[in-house]
């Protein structure tokens, strides 16, 4: 394959999610979709018929199938958390590069096991945290990153969360013990604790202290939870992620000269456009019946939705991998450890007791 050559992608199982990563690859103008493998012929006939995959897409009844592929680049895993391990070292094992689904796995252990065999075939990883991708997010990197506009990082909050009918809570795999384990926290915490990260440029606190209370179902999955952060230097941050609760996905930072909020930044709501709000150097007015300056909204357009924009940029790094034997690029296995690693934290701290648990890189 040259360097100018589409990414082959194998996607392996049908989950709902594979719906939004299909139309991705179709939109993303560096990707094709060549195989999906489920656990039957006939499922992923039916996927591939629904979403409109090319005529061209091998159909198979098994991931091992789709792995054992010679035309297949890359796969996309959006497997439940508990089989993550297994597929997608198999797959890097494969010579496959992969794109894995969030949460990347049960515990930053079965991670390391993933990213060593990425490492040692030369392959690259990244997760599928799309609102990282969406140019919104650096645009409001632009604004936090500056000293005299935001000042100094004082304190973050994020709140992620939707809510489960009846049906969801007892059915779907986020609730269910054997398949994805970590639950809310797994689900729209990794979000709030990613956007949290990306704030402190990746810098991991040092402790993480569950808050009391959290909500669990019948067989111990959390449905909702929440834990501060602080670093060193008196920085804090909070999070709060539910399946329990009205959608929200928040980011609400603090800085001595600044603040920046965001009340959509997992999924706009429109998909070209997408805005955030920043303010400066605020005052009270007379009487302090009003605050000055108001917030000034940005709106950042982009042509293509944040997880096409996903794919073209994984389908970059595999480009240039392929046709111009780059190294992987280790930017994105490492904030996925770095996030595995404070949801771990998160999870200990509850299971302690909610005591303060040091988190170690």
């Amino acid at each position: 394959m040259s360097d100018s050559s589409p990414v082959r992608f194998g996607i392996l199982g049908c989950a709902n999610i594979a719906r939004k990563a299909s139309r991705a690859i179709a939109l993303a103008p560096n990707a094709v979709i060549s195989a999906v493998g489920s656990r039957s012929f006939e499922k992923a006939t039916a996927f591939a018929k629904e979403n409109g995959y090319p005529s061209t897409t091998k159909i198979y009844g098994s991931y091992e199938a789709v792995l054992d592929d010679p035309e297949v680049d890359a796969v996309y895993v959006p497997l439940p958390t508990s089989l993550h391990v297994k597929w997608a070292a198999l797959a890097a094992q494969k010579k496959k590069h992969v794109l894995l689904e969030k949460p990347v796995a049960l515990n930053v252990k079965e991670l390391d096991v993933i990213l060593e065999e990425c490492e040692s075939n030369g392959v690259q990883f990244m997760d599928a945290t799309m609102w990282m991708h969406h140019p919104r997010t650096a645009k409001m990197k632009e604004f936090l990153s500056d000293s005299q506009r935001f000042g100094h990082l004082k304190s973050v909050h994020s709140t992620v969360a939707y809510f489960g009918d009846t049906e969801f809570l007892k059915n779907n795999i986020r609730v269910k013990a054997d398949l994805d384990a970590l639950g809310a926290l797994g689900d729209v915490g990794w979000y709030c604790i990613r956007a949290i990260l990306w704030i402190t440029d990746y810098e991991l606190p040092k402790t993480v202290t569950a808050l009391r209370d959290p909500k669990l179902n019948e067989v111990g999955v959390i449905l909702s939870c929440g834990a501060s952060l602080s670093w060193k230097d008196g920085r804090i941050a909070t999070f709060y992620c539910s399946l329990l609760t009205n959608i929200a996905m928040d980011i609400v930072a603090s800085g001595s000269k600044g603040n920046l909020r965001v009340h959509d930044f997992v999924i706009p709501f429109q998909e070209n456009v997408a805005p955030f709000y920043t303010v400066e150097n605020s005052r009270f007015g007379e009487l302090a019946t009003v605050i000055h300056p108001a917030p000034t909204e940005q709106q950042v357009g982009t042509d293509l939705p944040q997880e096409a924009l996903m794919v073209k940029k994984f389908s970059d790094l595999v480009g240039s991998i392929k046709g111009k034997d780059y190294k992987p690029d280790k930017k994105w296995p490492t904030i996925s450890r770095k996030t595995q690693l404070v949801v771990d934290a998160v999870k200990a701290s509850i299971e302690k007791g909610f005591e303060p648990v040091e988190v170690i890189y």
